[in-house]
């Protein structure tokens, strides 16, 4: 406050200057005191105990012109346009080989000016040098792809773009077409879709050295692009770029497919395979409890004939002659017992 009452004279210079003061710590840049909040204006004069009757109001441009003099020389900064532009144009230019969306560069460029403790310029301004360098930096990219295809893949991808007149749909327009149920007929149908996807040519080789975010960013706009909005493009290079960039993506989603379905496939080969597994164990299990009744069904019969028998061999009045006819009409009602067993099981 004392700094302030020695650069100014009345109340609503103050409390203009303290403000921009304010604003400039917070923000990095001055904004138009018509922008600020009035909560804001409010609070600084509450605290500095100047009169409600002292607004917040647009001082004349030299006064304006002074009071941000005053401003950067307490916060120990320079004006100078030209470097801070040089700033973010570096900053700009060295995330654009990676980044593509306007949003992301600007905020690289305000993180870098921040950094540097530079005054930030207008948000216009930066938009301005945004789109300017990134179109530079995305017409080198085209350029560098489009210097790789040769006649025969300009040729291939150029069919893509062809029409047929009976189902008015271009192959482009089939680069779209998304996976099915991974059924057996689907999944050839994915192999040989892949295949004609490679047919037309190697991505990967006219793509290399091109950042990932930038294949992906060319391929989401040639997405939402049909084939009309291509044959719009003015910029041969980029309309092949485009074409490129959304088939390398689609071969590297159809082999994704082909991996998924190959691996669904599998899964239910296995699945019915442990079902059949299971079923075929069930029917020995029954097989083997039905045997094992019918043979203890066949010791029922053996011991249902010896069991008396064995009582009269343990009589030691029984002579060696008794004890063989005995031991004859057991082998004989055992043999009867035993086959009338399996006859009644389903015969031997």
């Amino acid at each position: 406050v004392e700094w302030a009452r020695g650069k100014t004279h009345d109340d609503q210079p103050l409390l203009a200057l303290l403000v921009w003061l304010k604003a400039y710590q917070r923000l990095g840049y001055f904004p138009k005191l018509a922008e600020v909040p009035t909560v804001v204006a409010e609070h600084i004069r509450s605290v500095v105990g100047l009169p409600e009757a002292v607004v917040l109001a647009e001082a004349a441009e030299r006064s304006a012109t002074r009071h941000r003099s005053y401003v950067r020389t307490r916060v120990g900064v320079a004006y100078d346009a030209a470097g801070v532009r040089a700033v973010a144009a570096k900053a700009i230019r060295k995330a654009a080989q990676a980044k593509d969306n306007p949003a992301d560069l600007i905020n690289v460029a305000l993180d870098e000016l921040v950094r540097a403790q530079c005054e930030l310029p207008g948000y216009t301004t930066l938009d301005e040098l945004t789109e300017k360098i990134r179109t530079e930096v995305n017409r080198g990219f085209f350029s560098l792809v489009s210097g790789r295809v040769d006649a025969a893949g300009r040729a291939r991808l150029g069919r893509l773009l062809v029409v047929d007149p009976v189902t008015r749909r271009s192959e482009y327009d089939g680069l779209k077409d998304v996976a099915q149920a991974a059924s057996l007929g689907k999944f050839k149908g994915r192999l040989a879709f892949l295949r004609d996807l490679d047919a037309l040519g190697p991505t990967e080789v006219w793509l290399e050295g091109i950042p990932p975010g930038k294949i992906a960013h060319f391929a989401g706009e040639a997405r939402v692009t049909d084939v009309a909005g291509l044959r719009k493009v003015a910029d041969e290079d980029k309309r092949l770029t485009l074409i490129v960039s959304l088939l390398h993506t689609v071969r590297t989603g159809v082999r994704d497919d082909v991996v998924t379905m190959f691996c669904k496939r599998v899964a239910a080969i296995h699945k019915k395979g442990r079902d059949q597994l299971e079923a075929l164990r069930e029917i020995h299990r029954a097989e083997s409890e039905r045997l094992l009744g019918v043979f203890g069904d066949v010791l029922d019969g053996v011991r249902e004939a010896v069991t008396p028998v064995e009582q009269q061999l343990g009589d030691p009045s029984m002579d060696a002659s008794e004890g063989d006819r005995a031991a004859e009409a057991v082998a004989e009602r055992a043999g009867r017992l035993v086959l009338k067993a399996l006859e009644q099981a389903g015969g031997l």
